[in-house]
Parts: C-alpha cells; structure tokens; sequence
C-alpha cells in the first residue's frame, strides 16, 4: 500500500471529535484544548506516514484508536501544567534556563505552610498596625551581613535600577570601562544606569583602571561612584583594578556614596572547597561600600529576588522612591527568602542544608558513589548501550565564577539501537524529563545536579528510552 492510499486512512478532526472517546476527554479538558492535541497529533501521523512508519496491514480502525490513545496521554501530559520537574544531568548547578537555583527543603515546608492562607505580610502583630514587609527579612539580612538596613525587590536588576533611579538620576554615576558587563538577556549595565537617569561617566580602560582616574572624574554633579562584580567574565594578564577600600575611601572623602553590584550574592566563604574569586556580600559592607546590590537565588540559594543593602540613610531613600512599589516582591518570594536566611543565621550545616552549596561543595568521593548506584540501578540498559562512569567537569553557572572547573563524575552512554540525538530528545520529552548533554557524540549526565532521591527516577526514564520506550 503506497503512501496515498495510507493517507486517505486517516480520519479528519471533526471525525475524531465525534467519536465517543474523544467526547469523554472534551468533558474533561476542554474542546479547545482537545481539538489543538488532536491536530498536532494528527499532523505527527501524517509526517510518519510520509517517512514510512506505518506497513501495508494499517487499517483506519488501528490508525483512529492509535490516535486516541496518543492524544489521551498528551492531554494527560498537559493537564498537569507547563511546569514539572526535570532532571538536570548537566552538571551545571546554577542553570537560568531550569529555575537556578533549588531551594532548601525548610523553604519547601514553609511555603507550603504559609502559600494557601493569609499571612502577616504587611501587619505588626505586636503594635496591630500596618507594618513593612521588607521587616519580615531586615534582621536576618542585616544581621548576616553587617548592614544596617535592607530591602527586597524582585530580582538584582531591579536593585540596581531602583538605587540609580533613586540615588543618581538627572546626574552622573562614575564607573570604569572595564565594569561595564552585560549579562543574561542583554541586560546591560550601561543601558540600566540611562533608565535610572545616571549619566554614565567611564574612567580608565578595559584593563586598567586607577584610584586616580575616579578622583580626576569627580565633580559637581556626581552622584555616585558605582563599582560593578564582573562574576560572568574575567580580564586576565596586564590588568589593576581599584578595591572596594580604596573607592569607600575616596567616597567618604568626598562625600559621594560607594554603590557595588555584587550580582550572586555569596554569604559563605568558598574558597577551602577551590571556588576563588566570587567575594562575600559581608567583604563588601566590611570594606565599607555604602550600598550592596546581591540576588537571593544564585548563590545565595533561595528565590529569585534582589536585595539592597547597606547604610540606613541610603536604604531609606531608596525605599520612598516610587519606582519601589513596582519592583516590590510578593508573599512567596519573602516566604522562601525568609527561611533560607533563617539558615544562614542559624550557622548550622549551612552547607549541607542550602542546595546550591551543597552542590557546589560536594566531595568527588560521594559523586563517586552516586555515580556507582546509578549505573547499578541501569544494568538492564547494558544490552542497548555501553555505560561508563568518567571524570568530567561542572560549571556554577548562573553568570558566576566563569573560569572555574569543577572536578564531577558522569555517567557516560553510547547507545547501541538509536543516535545520541534520539536518545537526548527521548529523555528530554520522557515524563520526567531529563536534561544532560552531548559530548562526542555521547551522552553524559553529570551526577553532581542529580538529587539521590531522583536516582531510579532517572534510571526508569533511561531504561524506558533505550529500550524503545517513551520514559514513561
């Protein structure tokens, strides 16, 4: 039976949409949403005709119930959301494109708490007035940090937008050339200082910049002295750069506030586990910069916000500007940002207990021993492709510490039956799906951003593809 004859087997939509089956799952998911899978699947069934997946004993009976059954499983698919949890076997611990950073397991409990019911958000049970929400995180920021007062807005870019906007606007804002970053989403600093209404005043070079090409650059209209984190790039070689201590100083002389985007935001010193270059938020309120910028996911681990910090006379003029209001965050981020400070003020296990760290920190010892039970929970997989266990290495991600290498383990596949590609895009639509990547025409999935409790998930949905499944 050739390919036309084939053809003309398939039903049309408003066919299917007749049928009794199809009627049942409109009843439940919608017509619109029915008829929107049933063309897509449709659409599928005649590109597998045209490649020759279906044989001359095909008939319209087998093709409509095929239809059904696939479409039944894709609404099921999509009834449960657009998000769902993944596996991330790339290694890369801060990954923008799957959430960052995961938030400790207490933050999980207290959101779930407090998520369903109304909350103290904005009221002083002790005075029985309205209160701040920015007083919900203010001790433990400040008492974690050093400053002597904060707020919370909804991502770093904001926090900087928002101080320029209240600080700088309709007048100049000095900071070197070799600061002026642009990181994610061509986010760059240059065009947020025009948006906040500095007037950008470059000094020095890309390379080279001196305490004395800042104090030449001084003058009646300047508002601020900005000194930028490069955390996604690093200059290397014939290079100087002025210090934290050396602009406060310069700042405290002339009566100019010192303004640092730190960009992730650390609280812990990493560097006994080999992380060098990312400085601590507290370094930076210690060297006296009059206000830090941070975000609360990345490295600090907890959710996606950004936080200003330091001087109280500062943050207070920060928070009456208007522009506070529309970058403020809401009852979730607080909730989970609440309870990871509440970790680092604690000081107990901080490591073990912020995902991020411990991730990052992990001894290779143990990425051994994760890597051994996951190829002991994928023997079966062995007839369909060649496993391995390999050193490899991760990446923090996230815009962070762009030349760092950290030493992982991997578990390297070769499938036998399938390309790489088939295989990569199998995992990727499985039902948990899993994200690793390729690398010399081999699949690896890097234990260390693999949860223990996600290892037989992962195992079930390898099993499932490289055996002609659906990881399902």
């Amino acid at each position: 039976m050739n390919n036309k004859k084939l053809l003309r087997l398939l039903p049309s939509v408003d066919q299917m949409l007749r049928k009794p089956e199809v009627a049942g799952l409109i009843e439940q998911y919608a017509r619109v949403t029915v008829t929107e899978s049933l063309r897509e699947i449709l659409q599928e069934t005649r590109d597998r005709v045209m490649d020759g997946g279906f044989d001359e004993s095909a008939t319209a009976t087998g093709m409509e119930e095929g239809i059904v059954e696939a479409l039944a499983e894709r609404l099921r698919r999509k009834g449960l959301g657009r998000l769902k949890e993944v596996i991330n076997g790339t290694g890369v611990v801060i990954h923008t494109n799957l959430g960052r950073s995961p938030v400790p397991e207490s933050a999980v409990a207290d959101l779930s708490r407090l998520a369903g019911r109304y909350i103290n958000l904005e009221y002083n049970l002790q005075r029985g007035v309205r209160g701040s929400r920015h007083d919900l995180v203010r001790d433990l920021v400040c008492g974690t940090t050093g400053a002597e007062d904060c707020i919370v807005v909804n991502n770093n870019a904001a926090a900087v937008l928002l101080t320029l906007s209240a600080m700088a606007s309709g007048k100049e804002a000095i900071v070197s050339r070799g600061e002026l970053v642009e990181i994610g989403g061509s986010f760059r600093i240059p065009e947020v200082m025009e948006q906040g209404g500095a007037r950008l005043v470059e000094v020095g070079t890309t390379n080279k910049t001196y305490i004395e090409d800042y104090q030449k650059a001084i003058g009646e209209d300047t508002a601020m002295l900005l000194k930028v984190h490069t955390s996604n790039y690093r200059i290397c070689g014939f290079t100087d750069e002025v210090s934290r201590q050396e602009l406060a100083s310069l700042g405290r002389k002339r009566g100019i506030p010192v303004v640092e985007d730190l960009g992730s935001g650390v609280l812990v010193h990493l560097e006994e586990y080999g992380i060098i270059g990312e400085p601590t938020v507290q370094d930076s309120i210690k060297s006296g910069i009059d206000i830090v910028t941070f975000s609360g996911d990345k490295l600090l681990g907890a959710s996606q916000a950004g936080i200003i910090a330091g001087k109280s006379k500062y943050i207070k003029r920060i928070a009456k500007h208007p522009l506070a209001r529309a970058v403020r965050v809401d009852r979730l981020t607080l909730a989970v940002l609440e309870s990871t400070l509440r970790i680092y003020a604690q000081g107990e296990r901080v490591l073990d207990r912020i995902p991020v760290l411990n991730m990052l920190t992990i001894p290779v010892s143990t990425l051994e021993q994760r890597a051994e039970r996951l190829m002991e929970l994928v023997t079966d997989i062995k007839a369909y492709a060649k496993v391995t266990i390999e050193k490899e290495y991760s990446q923090v991600g996230g815009g962070a510490l762009p030349l760092e290498r950290i030493e992982t383990r991997v578990l390297t596949i070769e499938p036998k039956e399938m390309a790489v590609n088939e295989l990569e895009k199998g995992l990727r639509m499985a039902k948990t799906p899993v994200i690793g990547r390729i690398v010399r025409d081999r699949y690896l999935i890097d234990v260390r951003t693999v949860f223990d409790e996600q290892l037989p998930v992962l195992a079930g949905m390898l099993i499932g593809v490289l055996s002609g499944g659906d990881g399902s």
